[in-house]
C-alpha cells in the first residue's frame, strides 16, 4: 500500500509554475527521500501534501483519503509535518515541548497517558537529560531531536521532514538517520527532504528526484545514479561502494 499517492499536481506561485504534472507515491512503513536543487519546490510539494496550501491542481491522498478533506485532528492522526524552520520564542521546557504535540487530541490539559508517552520518546530518542531545560537554550541540534519527538508525540503514521539533519554536526546526522530507519522498521513512514545524497542511500529505502518542476523515481536504489544526480545539481558526482553500501561524492565541477 502507498502512504502517499500524487496524481498530476500543478502549483503555481502567481504566474510561476512550481510544481507540474507531479505523479509520485512513497510507499508505506519504508523511508523515503526526496532530492533536489534549492528553491525547486520540495518544500512546496510538502506543505501541499501536509494541508497548508490549498491552490493547487490535481489530487493527493495520505492512506487512501484526500488530504484536503481531512479535519484538523484526522490529518494530525496521519501526519506529523517537520518544516524546514522551526523556532519558539517562549521559554517551554523540552517536556513541554513535546506535550504540545498532544495539543489536537488532548487539548491543552495533558493526559496521564500524553505525559507516560512524553516519558517514553525522551528516552527513545536519549534526551531524557534535558527534559527540564528551556528549548530555547538548546542548541540547534538539540532542538531538531527534540521536534522530532514533538510529531512522535502525535503518534502519527507517516513522519513528514523537511530537511531533518539540518543544524546537526556528523554523530547526530547519523544517529537520527539511524533512528528513522528504526522508525521506518516499526510502522511508520518516512519521507524526508535531504541534500546529502551519500547519507539518503545509506539509510533510505526509496529515492525521487525533484527536477525542473517534475518528480523522477528510479524502479530500484540502484538506478539511483550519477547520471541522474549530475543532471539534478548540475555538477560533477564520483561513486565507490564499500561494504556493499554505495557512496556519491561531489567531485568539485559545476555546469
Amino acid at each position: 500500500m502507498n502512504a502517499i499517492q500524487i496524481k498530476n499536481l500543478h502549483y503555481a506561485y502567481g504566474d510561476k509554475c512550481i510544481l507540474k504534472e507531479v505523479n509520485a507515491v512513497f510507499p508505506e512503513n519504508k523511508f523515503s527521500v526526496l532530492l533536489g536543487i534549492n528553491g525547486g519546490g520540495k518544500s512546496t510539494l510538502f506543505k501541499i501534501i501536509a494541508g497548508l496550501l490549498q491552490d493547487y491542481q490535481g489530487s493527493i491522498s495520505i492512506c487512501g483519503r484526500e488530504v484536503n478533506k481531512l479535519r484538523f485532528k484526522d490529518r494530525a492522526s496521519l501526519i506529523g509535518f517537520l518544516p524546514q524552520f522551526t523556532q519558539s520564542v517562549f521559554s517551554f521546557t523540552v517536556e513541554e515541548i513535546l506535550l504540545t504535540g498532544r495539543t489536537a487530541f488532548s487539548g491543552f490539559s495533558p493526559k496521564k497517558e500524553d505525559r507516560e508517552l512524553t516519558h517514553r520518546i525522551l528516552e527513545d530518542l536519549s534526551i531524557t537529560h534535558l527534559r527540564h531545560k528551556p528549548y530555547t537554550q538548546l542548541s540547534g541540534g538539540e532542538q531538531q531531536i527534540v521536534m522530532i519527538g514533538r510529531l512522535l508525540m502525535q503518534n502519527p503514521k507517516i513522519l513528514l521532514l523537511d530537511e531533518p539533519t539540518n543544524h546537526l554536526d556528523v554523530y547526530y546526522q547519523h544517529y537520527l538517520m539511524e533512528k528513522l530507519k528504526e522508525y521506518s522498521e516499526n510502522n511508520f513512514t518516512v519521507v524526508a527532504i535531504m541534500h546529502n545524497p551519500t547519507l539518503a542511500f545509506q539509510y533510505a529505502d526509496h529515492f525521487c528526484y525533484l527536477h525542473d518542476g517534475c518528480i523522477h523515481t528510479p524502479n530500484n536504489p540502484a538506478e539511483a545514479n550519477i547520471n541522474l544526480l549530475e543532471k539534478v545539481y548540475n555538477m560533477s558526482f564520483i561513486e565507490f561502494v564499500r561494504d556493499n553500501k554505495k557512496f556519491m561524492l561531489p567531485f568539485g565541477e559545476i555546469g
